[in-house]
């Protein structure tokens, strides 16, 4: 189990070793967003995502659109994706990283490149969800 609460249920803790599915960090998920490419994008926009033009204001089945190289679905536009980073501590407190574009952005903020920030337990909006990665162990 790659993730465990304390006894109280107020602290998280990350076994990065251990056997089991998790977030992907933010690297993990850009490299499997570009799936060998270097662009921003692996395709032509209105081909591999569901973003404002549309998208017709709603989230929509996964796998509708292209998949990348590497056979994911949806890693740009939908809904954008949680990772296990956290933004910058120091400067902003705990707030995690999260990547991909939205059902309701504009095609500027569907990139491989883009990512935003906010906290897991408060944020919500209806184009954020998750995606997971397996630890191999």
């Amino acid at each position: 189990m790659c993730y465990s609460l304390s006894d109280d249920s107020e602290e998280i803790t990350f076994d990065s070793k251990a056997n089991g599915y998790r977030l992907p960090i933010e690297a993990e998920w850009e490299y499997a967003c570009k799936a060998g490419t270097t662009s921003t994008r692996y395709g032509d926009i209105d081909k591999i995502a569901w973003y404002k033009e549309n998208s017709e204001g709603k989230t929509n089945d996964v796998g509708t659109k292209l998949p990348n190289a590497w056979g994911l679905y949806d890693m740009l536009g939908n809904v954008w994706e949680w990772c296990s980073d956290i933004y910058d501590e120091t400067v902003y407190g705990s707030y995690r990283i999260f990547r991909g574009g939205g059902w309701s952005d504009n095609d500027r903020g569907c990139l491989a490149t883009n990512r935003r920030r906010s906290h897991p337990i408060s944020f919500k909006i209806d184009d954020l969800g998750f995606r997971i990665a397996r630890n191999l162990n």
